[in-house]
């Protein structure tokens, strides 16, 4: 346990529903040493939160609208490396976790797991380690290790802007919106939508969704 000499570990909750939210924030205040700075409700909004009050972990949702959790994480693997990521997820499927690791989290943990188990997570992170829930660890970092061994992705090739737009075209935006979005031109949107669909032999926006789902860049009940 933190001693009271101790900085507090610095916690940004980046999860798109707010009763989850609230109800992650009412677990975490009564622990000792533990601190919430902050809540982003998707991905781009966490980006600009870890960026702003500097966490030193951030639990973050996989399935968020705009800029999901995976995309995120790459992202703050380059940007805010110091920023450790949790997963927090109801997906125990092998391909979600690998997918997390792979873009850089440090653990992922169910979201049916225990204040013990949250707890212990935090720390155990926040000291430069990495945690698995038990239910998926030994299977996954298994399947993780020959994965790894294999160099096997499932989307390497695009560029974080062009799965950016994958998701967004997946969730249903139009090329404005996403320009809006990504405040960029129409002709950037058209340009990277042109570029993405040739280089995946992808050629109707259905062909986009099915792979934005396999990829985990959004949910397959869209």
């Amino acid at each position: 346990m933190a001693s009271d000499r101790s900085p507090a570990i610095r916690v940004l909750l980046a999860e798109d529903h707010a009763l989850v939210r609230a109800g992650i924030r009412a677990l975490l205040v009564g622990l000792a040493g533990i601190e919430v700075v902050g809540e982003a409700t998707d991905g781009r909004e966490a980006l600009r939160a870890v960026a702003d009050l500097q966490p030193d972990v951030i639990l973050m949702d996989i399935s968020m609208p705009g800029l999901n959790g995976l995309e995120a994480i790459s992202q703050l693997s380059v940007d805010q490396p110091a920023g450790r990521v949790i997963v927090l997820s109801m997906h125990d499927n092998e391909e979600y976790v690998w997918r997390a690791l792979q873009a850089g989290a440090a653990g992922y943990l169910l979201k049916d797991a225990g204040i013990e188990e949250l707890e212990f997570a935090i720390r155990a992170v926040a000291r430069g380690g990495s945690y698995l829930s038990p239910a998926v660890s030994r299977r996954v970092l298994d399947d993780y290790v020959r994965r790894v061994n294999d160099d096997v992705g499932v989307a390497p090739r695009l560029t974080p802007r062009q799965r950016e737009i994958v998701q967004l075209i997946a969730e249903g935006h139009t090329n404005q919106e996403i320009a809006d979005t990504l405040s960029v031109s129409i002709k950037t949107v058209e340009t990277h939508r042109a570029a993405l669909m040739d280089r995946l032999g992808i050629h109707d926006v259905a062909g986009l969704v099915r792979y934005a789902i396999r990829a985990g860049m959004v949910p397959s009940g869209r």
